[in-house]
């Protein structure tokens, strides 16, 4: 049955319908492990009332294989038909035509909440001493900002006839400022894309009794995109009666109450610059706790973080429209086509990402499954070859047999 979606929010039948993109190279095998993974927990939590109808969804090398197209408009109908929807790794396609599957979707479908949790999980090497004090949630603005793909090529038409008008305003330098052998790009930010985004970090800080969200900016430089966003942030944040702005006077009030019904505590709101919260999450990982930026600051912060904690193979993600009620969750590594049908990658992100959707669902007691399970495993040392080869006394599994651990352990005590 389909989920549908109204003022109250997402209402989710016994056996809704996922979309399901089982993604290139090695994404077949990281999807099916993960569905496995999440089939498992439901059925556990229970007790067989609850299932998930998994919807395939054409999309990449094989939709190309099938259809002649990376994307078919009856995938993008499909994935708006079912509203949720997970996904493993896609190909680039190479030449002209689509840049990026993964941005096509996000925009056709105007997802424009890119949400990357990060935290650590007990037992993975990590490159940092304490990879335990950073648990973050990355709200990045999905739609607009470099990822636009408003660019030309140096030499084209229409890169020097840009060239042309911005050397005919006035710079106030004494020469022009660019010469006709130059790439443009152009970098959007609004006013409206930027405050749906703030506004969608701030309620989620509010809803899960989180203490800070840090609008993370280059306006320093770029006062006119970097600095509105930073503007327009905190102009979100005045919105909210439980805010409290940093460095202003002043208590919070009002008597909302987190998702659990606690009520929630006063919500701090400040401003980093973007090159001095690099160092920040290495330094002083503890002091953040949600972070909002735009769209290339979120792109480059959220690896970042993930490699503190361990990389890639274990950082979730979901690109959501809050206000449509369309969510498509997502494996955030590539498709690595060296190791694609060998059953060797690991699953982790995948998985934790159906962990995330689980959650989106209210479907929380087989979101915890997984998550104890994947825990277990992990501190029994029987893991993917990734985390083996970093960890003394462990055993290597392969990507299915990491799987079927997780599902063993998961109502373990």
């Amino acid at each position: 049955m389909r989920i549908t979606f109204d003022e109250q929010g997402l209402h989710v039948p016994e056996h809704p319908d996922i979309a399901l993109i089982a993604g290139d190279g090695i994404g077949p095998d990281v999807s099916s492990t993960g569905c496995a993974v999440i089939d498992a927990a439901v059925k556990q939590a229970y007790g067989g009332t609850r299932a998930i109808a998994w919807v395939p969804v054409l999309a990449g090398e094989a939709a190309f294989a099938k259809t002649g197209e990376w994307l078919p408009k009856k995938s993008l109908d499909l994935l708006r038909a079912c509203r949720v929807g997970i996904k493993g790794p896609l190909t680039t396609p190479i030449g002209g035509g689509i840049r990026s599957l993964n941005v096509t979707i996000r925009q056709e479908l105007d997802l424009y909440a890119c949400v990357r949790p990060v935290k650590w999980y007990s037992g993975i090497p990590a490159p940092v001493k304490e990879p335990e004090k950073l648990d973050v949630v990355i709200f990045r603005e999905n739609t607009e900002d470099v990822y636009a793909g408003i660019e030309w090529k140096a030499g084209s038409k229409e890169a020097d006839k840009v060239i042309t008008l911005l050397n005919s305003i006035s710079t106030g330098t004494s020469h022009p400022l660019l010469s006709g052998q130059t790439g443009i790009g152009i970098k959007p930010i609004s006013e409206e894309a930027t405050k749906r985004i703030v506004r969608a970090a701030i309620s989620y800080a509010l809803q899960q009794g989180r203490r800070k969200v840090t609008i993370v900016h280059k306006g320093n430089i770029m006062k006119f995109t970097e600095g509105a966003f930073r503007d327009w942030a905190y102009e979100v944040a005045a919105e909210f009666p439980q805010v409290v702005i940093e460095g202003k006077q002043g208590a919070a009030e009002g008597s909302s109450t987190d998702r659990r019904g606690k009520p929630a505590q006063p919500l701090l709101v400040n401003d980093r610059i973007a090159d001095a919260m690099f160092q920040q999450l290495l330094l002083r990982p503890d002091e953040y706790d949600v972070i909002v930026t735009s769209n290339l600051n979120g792109d480059y912060l959220s690896d970042a973080c993930a490699a503190q904690v361990g990389g890639l193979g274990v950082a979730p993600g979901a690109n959501i429209n809050y206000e449509r009620g369309l969510a498509v969750f997502e494996a955030t590594h590539g498709t690595a086509p060296k190791y694609a049908d060998l059953d060797k990658v690991n699953p982790g992100s995948f998985i934790l990402s159906g962990v995330m959707m689980l959650e989106h669902l209210g479907w929380q007691e087989a979101a915890e499954l997984i998550v104890h399970g994947l825990t277990r495993a992990i501190a029994n040392k029987n893991v993917t070859y990734d985390l083996a080869r970093q960890m003394d006394g462990a055993t290597e599994v392969s990507c299915s047999g990491f799987g079927r651990e997780i599902i063993r352990l998961m109502g373990s005590r």
